[in-house]
């Protein structure tokens, strides 16, 4: 290279050829020259080898402990052990050269976590570069290995083999969407943020990973999936939910409710949705959830919603909930831009009963003016506060627009409204105070997603695209079932605790974790909430199949 550097250069300086011409003798373009050239001239181009430093050129100590350095190292011992264990038999071989010789090998640096990090050197396939030793480790966020029982429990590889998640030949499946995860419940912002964790190795470990992937390849996977993905994770994640009480399949209410996830930008492709907190209509990605008024948990979302398709969620939503649990949902409470009449008329059909509001129409409004105080009746609520007595006018067979049938109709007053609430029902059993509470508490709703955005970065749009924001939701719905579930042993205490206050609590916490050959132990370090935990209902010992069946076990000081 150095050789064909100078004869352009000469041809160009002393023969007097263009750079061009130059160039095109010695195969190179015409402004490959004009760089040589100033690099030449400003004297930052080596044409000439230096002259080799005085001295030997092999090291006869390193050459004659060799094989006995890669012996040891073959035993799982380090190189200050491998340096103490050739003084002892008489040869005097500092650990720099020791861990030169390992480098020349292709040794990996051995590696305490449960996940080893694989050597390079073709002649040592399969040498595993995990210690069999006892290791003992700090780390700062310890405490997000707490909730790896509950993840154990829920059996996320089965979940994630159910749902069809790609691996590779380096980190299966289920390490990519625990790396993801992490994320979530450490508050890391955005994907491009991973590198604030690498600085400590307990996300890594939550993972069965020596290091997390860096952004490029968290975001290179998320593209390779599909809405079927998400979908198949969902159906897969509600019946354990199902199974283990963080849903409840008899009752079947649900509160139903979009979510605009703003962009800030001006991408053309996105349509404009309504997004509350900037009160007006922007290019958003416009998401869907459902939660389980039984547990207050959020059992599905799905953010690849266009505007063409948004009325129908509710049928999808209906459909996902038969594969998951069996049948159809019992009630849908949800606001009135949800779905449309029409809808609303199928939903009829297949016997789920719903609970919306009614748009006030001019007529609508003229027929509630109309109305006089001996066509009210006052019912008591269960609910604390002073708008617990409210004045209730119901029809029960009203015909609507668009509608196949006759709904039931209740105009209610005296809820904290200007304007009276007209509620419209296909369920004509349910009682009147019963049905105003079902539809006062669908606000939990609205609660939950708020804490999905303060604990989970939900409005941190992931992406333009609306299938790598389908996974971003999917996972807040896992991350809040995953603290509901570790909320639930914590006490009756910590029942409305939410995911921002167990994070600051628990999972922030230090420790430190100590390896064996088969046991990891992690004990949490003393703070104010120590106690909590040592009276939770904490398993003693759980087995992680994605750290090759290790058992996990907690000790809090």
């Amino acid at each position: 290279m150095s050789q064909r550097r100078y004869e352009a250069l000469r041809a160009y300086h002393v023969d007097g050829l263009t750079l061009a011409q130059a160039g095109k003798k010695f195969g190179y373009t015409r402004w490959a020259m004009v760089d040589l050239n100033r690099r030449f001239r400003g004297g930052d181009l080596d044409l000439f080898t230096p002259p080799g430093k005085p001295g030997p050129r092999h090291a006869p100590r390193k050459d004659a402990a060799r094989a006995r350095v890669i012996e040891l190292r073959r035993q799982g011992k380090s190189v200050y052990e491998i340096s103490a264990a050739l003084a002892a038999e008489g040869i005097a071989l500092h650990r720099a050269s020791v861990g030169a010789i390992l480098a020349e090998e292709g040794f990996g640096r051995l590696n305490r976590a449960p996940a080893g990090q694989a050597s390079t050197a073709p002649a040592t396939t399969g040498r595993d570069t995990t210690l069999a030793r006892a290791a003992v480790i700090d780390f700062t966020r310890a405490g997000l290995l707490l909730v790896l029982p509950d993840l154990a429990a829920l059996d996320l590889p089965a979940l994630a083999a159910r749902a069809g998640y790609p691996g590779t030949s380096v980190i299966p499946a289920v390490s990519w969407l625990l790396s993801l995860l992490a994320l979530k419940l450490t508050r890391t912002r955005r994907v491009s943020h991973v590198d604030d964790l690498l600085s400590d190795p307990a996300a890594a470990m939550f993972a069965g990973l020596a290091v997390l992937p860096k952004k490029s390849a968290l975001t290179d996977y998320s593209y390779r999936l599909s809405h079927d993905h998400q979908r198949a994770f969902l159906t897969a994640l509600d019946t354990r939910m199902i199974s283990s009480g963080l849903a409840t399949a008899e009752e079947g209410i649900f509160d139903l409710d979009f979510h605009a996830v703003m962009h800030w930008g001006h991408d053309p492709v996105l349509e404009k949705h309504y997004v509350p907190t900037r009160s007006q209509r922007s290019r958003s990605v416009l998401t869907f959830f459902a939660q389980d008024t039984g547990t207050h948990n959020l059992v599905y979302a799905n953010a690849d919603i266009s505007k063409a398709t948004q009325n129908r969620e509710v049928i999808a939503f209906c459909d996902h909930w038969k594969q998951a649990s069996g049948h159809d949902p019992a009630m849908l409470i949800m606001d009135q831009k949800v779905t449309t009449q029409a809808i609303l008329g199928e939903l009829d059909g297949r016997g789920v009963k719903f609970a919306t509001l009614r748009m006030r129409s001019p007529s609508l409004v003229r027929q509630i003016n109309a109305l006089t105080s001996k066509d009210f009746k006052t019912i008591t609520l269960d609910r604390p506060g002073s708008y617990n007595r409210p004045r209730v006018c119901e029809s029960a067979a009203v015909k609507l627009t668009s509608y196949p049938g006759t709904v039931r109709q209740l105009i209610v007053t005296g809820l904290g409204r200007d304007a009276a609430t007209v509620i419209i029902t296909n369920d004509h059993d349910m009682k009147t105070r019963a049905l105003i509470g079902q539809y006062a508490r669908r606000m939990t709703i609205e609660q939950r997603l708020a804490e999905i955005i303060q604990a989970f970065c939900a409005d941190a749009l992931s992406s333009t695209v609306n299938l790598n924001v389908d996974l971003d939701i999917m996972l807040c719905v896992l991350a809040q079932a995953l603290l509901a579930a570790f909320r639930a042993s914590l006490g009756a205490g910590y029942a409305a605790a939410t995911p921002d206050t167990l994070q600051r609590r628990f999972l922030d916490t230090p420790g430190t974790i100590i390896n064996t050959s088969t046991n990891t132990t992690v004990r949490i370090d003393r703070r104010a909430y120590s106690p909590v935990l040592r009276q939770a209902d904490l398993p003693t010992d759980t087995t992680v199949p994605w750290w090759g069946n290790r058992q996990l076990h907690f000790e809090f000081t």
